[in-house]
């Protein structure tokens, strides 16, 4: 008997202690932000929208563009039908352009110059056509081009990726605070059942001596051997729920492992500090921080204003606009390259049109009704925020409170419970108690053991509760609001 229970004691400390790393919970949550799948999409989708914002801001600024068709050769057999003859055209070419454009944010508009080079040479076979040519001609413009009479386009552009980016650091943001509290929940878990699989392993130990005085109150004729059998049971009992501790833990620790991005075979072991430090939390003031730093109030604020742009656009339905564009240049030809601009010719082309809708059969104060319906949503999720955010965290202050009640309870509980094991185990080895009397008093102080420590990590996980609510860590009296850095 003595053998069985080294072995299985042996084996339990040897799986606490072969090749195991020890993690505390700031170490568990640096291993998570950078290995956890899911802040690792949230970073991702940072990354995507400020360089999607970069991207525009870059293709606001002037560009450059050189174009070159080095050669290109046409051999055509064509019908004149004013000469009413077929003729062969031949001819060689070689030109290029270069191109700078210039996006206006301010009028949405674009200016570009652009050089157009051309080099060809050509034979026609028709009667009308003169001895082959080959001839050098650049044009040189300077074009205009003003939508009017309707919405920036780019600036709505331009101000949507930025709210998409600020949209994705606050996502990224929650992403970790979401992180913080399932790991610190995770971590909590794994902690509880290592306290639960030492409280079952103390049982277990309790047990075996208990079953060793029995067996030597039998030999010695003090007790009947049913007593015996009793403690052989509850001997039982105690190593199958220390064993079912066991499993319940490496549940807990492969789950936890899943939750920080680590090999399921590596072996860890969880370090905390349950003590309670009770902190004084004013409701109004938990009430001001929350309302004024919680980023949920920031994002439905952003679909409110994102919601506006979709009523600009919907008013743009069918819209009456027009467009104004302008083109000055110079024409330059010659059968030298150098003589081109000799004798330039001057282009100038203005042209104004309009887009003017006449019916739709109402599809745009249709769509205007439902994005107002839509925009209309987004006020009231707005307003629902405020409330949800305000019950929780009126909720979390008397959760504290109370929990704190429970702590001093469940700690006094267990004085009470240690000082009457401590009793009736000595009525025990006096022969004054019953083994299974004495059981009664061991679960007790089992219970009392882990109604303290879940009141504890309670009490913990509540107060990172409270931090992630009114983004204040009223433990180290310092504002936790993420800094907002690429918009």
């Amino acid at each position: 008997m003595r053998l069985l229970i080294l072995l299985i004691l042996s084996r339990g400390f040897i799986s606490l202690t072969d090749a195991q790393e020890i993690l505390s919970l700031k170490n568990a949550l640096e291993i998570a932000r950078m290995e956890s799948p899911e802040i690792q999409k949230a970073r991702l989708n940072l990354t995507q929208n400020r360089e999607l914002l970069i991207a525009r801001r870059a293709s606001l600024k002037s560009s450059f563009r050189l174009s070159l068709t080095p050669f290109q050769y046409h051999n055509n057999r064509q019908y004149n039908e004013t000469l009413s003859e077929w003729y062969n055209y031949e001819s060689m070419s070689s030109y290029g352009s270069f191109t700078v454009q210039q996006p206006i944010v301010l009028t949405d508009g674009t200016i570009s110059l652009t050089n157009r080079l051309t080099y060809q040479d050509s034979e026609s076979t028709s009667s009308f056509s003169g001895p082959p040519t080959s001839v050098f001609n650049n044009q040189l413009s300077l074009r205009l081009n003003q939508p009017i009479f309707t919405y920036n386009r780019t600036k709505l552009e331009l101000k949507e990726l930025e709210y998409n980016l600020e949209n994705a650091e606050i996502n990224y943001a929650l992403q970790d605070l979401s992180l913080e509290r399932s790991v610190s929940s995770a971590f909590y878990q794994v902690y509880e059942a290592q306290m639960a699989l030492n409280t079952s392993r103390e049982d277990f130990e309790n047990r075996s001596e208990s079953l060793n005085i029995v067996q030597n109150k039998v030999d010695a004729g003090l007790v009947a051997r049913e007593e015996l059998f009793q403690a052989e049971v509850d001997w039982m009992t105690s190593r199958s729920n220390y064993q079912d501790r066991e499993v319940e833990l490496a549940n807990l620790k492969d789950r936890f492992k899943q939750l920080l991005g680590l090999d399921l075979e590596q072996d860890l072991q969880v370090k905390a500090e349950v003590n309670v430090n009770p902190v004084q939390v004013d409701l109004n003031d938990a009430l001001d921080r929350a309302s004024g730093n919680r980023l949920e109030l920031r994002q439905r604020q952003i679909d409110i204003e994102t919601g506006r742009f979709d009523m600009i656009r919907t008013n743009a339905t069918n819209e009456f606009y027009g467009n104004i564009g302008v083109d000055v240049g110079l024409f330059g030809q010659d059968e030298e390259l150098v003589n081109v601009f000799d004798q330039p010719t001057g282009n100038q082309t203005i042209g104004f049109s309009l887009e003017i809708p006449l019916w739709d059969w109402g599809e745009k104060k249709a769509r205007k009704r439902a994005v107002e319906a839509a925009q209309h949503i987004r006020e009231i999720n707005l307003e629902d925020e405020r409330i949800r955010i305000a019950l929780s965290v009126r909720q979390l202050h008397r959760n504290l409170n109370n929990l704190l009640t429970q702590i001093e309870i469940a700690g006094k509980n267990l004085e009470n419970a240690e000082l009457t094991y401590a009793i009736n185990l000595e009525k025990y080895k006096n022969g004054d108690l019953t083994s299974m009397d004495l059981n009664l008093y061991q679960n007790q102080l089992t219970g009392k053991k882990t109604d303290l420590i879940r009141a504890r990590i309670s009490y913990k996980l509540e107060l990172l509760n409270l931090k992630i609510q009114t983004l204040y860590d009223y433990e180290a009296s310092v504002s936790v609001v993420p800094e907002m850095q690429y918009y």
